[in-house]
Formats: structure tokens, sequence, C-alpha cells
């Protein structure tokens, strides 16, 4: 049996939520020391000092012996399970499992990968560990601190269970034999989804007319071979000297005065338009004479 680990520890007399709250105030950890031949002990450790044990663990299944205050007795025991806080990662509670030299325990103890698997160095393949600690039962002085898996010959479609590990002195393995612990298995092979683009319009580019839209508007359309064109001697060029226009088309908006052309005058009969609302009445020309109001 290896040399384990030394935590020192202190007996506490209360109990429940509000003095392990006191406790964690000033940073020690509730704990609790429980085993088949005594009544579970409450105690209390250190936060530096169960920190400083955890990275002396590393991972590894060990024992650690127990000093307690007032006690000339050494208690051998292994963490059982550790509470954290979710939020602060906060140690909350240790159990701690007592066990005896001379008697067989349970415990979990990790597995270890060892080598290099052929199927990932050969074949692209993906090594998975479907196990990551098993149950042993074995004494103290026999206790391993990690169970090694040799994947070295593991080929792609190949898995190494619980009964093919290789056998560990004075451990007995605990869980099922068809239980698979590493497996080689092929890549997910990547699936790519290939995303339609819309095609952004030229800028400037004329739009295609439509099949119907474009028949439509050839059926619209006066046919080349009926139209007739004015012959050229019939043709008469309007004089220059000609100041009237050509009339307007039906519905055709007259245009602007030209510039210095009189207003034509209002036809009989017609009433001159209503100033708008709010608007003031022109200022008469000059040398022009107001309205004289009918009323004296």
């Amino acid at each position: 049996m290896k040399t384990p680990l030394i935590l020192k520890v202190a007996t506490r007399d209360q109990t429940g939520r509000s003095a392990s709250r006191r406790l964690r105030k000033v940073n020690r950890i509730p704990a609790i020391l429980y085993g088949k031949h005594s009544d579970p002990e409450k105690l209390s450790v250190e936060a530096a000092e169960f920190t400083r044990l955890l990275k002396q663990v590393a991972g590894r299944a060990l024992l650690v012996e127990l000093d307690r205050e007032g006690k000339a007795e050494k208690a051998l025991s292994f963490l059982q399970e550790i509470q954290r806080d979710p939020m602060t990662d906060r140690f909350l509670h240790v159990d701690l499992h007592e066990v005896k030299p001379e008697e067989k325990f349970e415990i979990r103890v990790p597995v270890r990968v060892t080598g290099e698997s052929f199927g990932v160095k050969n074949q692209s393949g993906v090594l998975e560990i479907a196990t990551h600690a098993l149950r042993v039962r074995c004494l103290a002085k026999d206790l391993p601190e990690a169970i090694e898996v040799d994947v070295t010959p593991l080929n792609v479609g190949q898995t190494i269970k619980v009964g093919e590990l290789k056998p560990v002195a004075g451990v007995v393995f605990l869980d099922d034999k068809g239980q698979p612990v590493v497996a080689c298995v092929e890549p997910v092979a990547e699936i790519i989804q290939e995303v339609p683009v819309a095609e952004a319009a030229v800028e400037g580019a004329e739009a295609v007319p439509v099949a119907g839209d474009a028949a439509a508007a050839a059926a619209g359309a006066a046919p080349a071979g009926d139209a007739k064109a004015a012959p050229a001697g019939d043709a008469k060029a309007a004089p220059a000297g000609d100041k009237k226009g050509a009339a307007p088309a039906a519905g055709a908006k007259p245009g602007a005065p030209v510039a210095g052309a009189k207003p034509g005058a209002p036809a009989a009969g017609a009433k001159p338009a209503a100033p708008a609302a709010g608007a003031r009445p022109a200022a008469p020309a000059g040398g022009a004479k107001p309205w004289a109001s009918s009323k004296k």
C-alpha cells in the first residue's frame, strides 16, 4: 500500500444549514466520515487544506489518512463525494468513506488510456471513451491509482469491454463484462448542404418581358405594313411667321404662357375667379386708381 495522503480535520458539534453557512464564512468546509464499523462523525476541514489535497490526488484513486484533533488514532478513508456550488464552484460538503486495511471495500477507479490506436493512426478513426471509471473491490494495499487500458491494437469498429481488460492483481471488476470501455469508431461524415443564392439583378440592365406581356404588347402595336407614310411632296411646312400653333390634343393640358405674351381676354359673361381664403388683394398698378367703395 502506498503512503496515504494526510488531511487535518476537526470535530464539529453543530449541524444544519445555518451551522454549515457559518463554517463556510470562516473558510471551513463541512464534512462527514462514515463506515461499516463506526457511527457517522461530523467533521470540518480548512478550505485551503482541502484544495491542496485535491491537487495531490489529481483524479487518482488514493487513500486519505485523517488527522483528527483530540484523537491519537488516525482514520483511513477515501473521497466518496464532493459537493460544489454550481454557480461559484465553491466547496459545499465532503463525504469521506472509512475503510479498514484488512477488509476489502468497493471504490470507483478512473480509466487511463495508454498507447495510440492503430485505427486512429492509420484508418482515420476516432477514439471514444465510453466508461471513465470502473467499480472494483480490493484491499487497501491493492488499490490501483487507475485502470490502464492499452488501445494500440484497436482498429476502426472494434471495442474493448470490461471482460477484455487486463487483470490487476488483487482487484475484482464489478461492472458487467459486456460493458464497453473504449471504442474506435469511424469519423462522422461532414454534411454539406448547398444553399441556393438568388442572383442579384444587374444594375442598369433592361427587364426581359414575360411571354404574356410581350404578346399583349405586340397585339396592341400597329403593324408596320398598315402604316402609311405621308408623301414627301404633300407635306406642308408651317410658315415661320405664323403665330398660331396647332390645336392641343384632346385631354391635354395647356402649356405655360410664353414670356412676354399677354393673357387673353375673358370670355363674355365669365365671372372672375374668387380670391382664395385669406389671400390679400393685389396692389394696383402704377397710376391706376383703386376701386371706389360703393358705400359713402
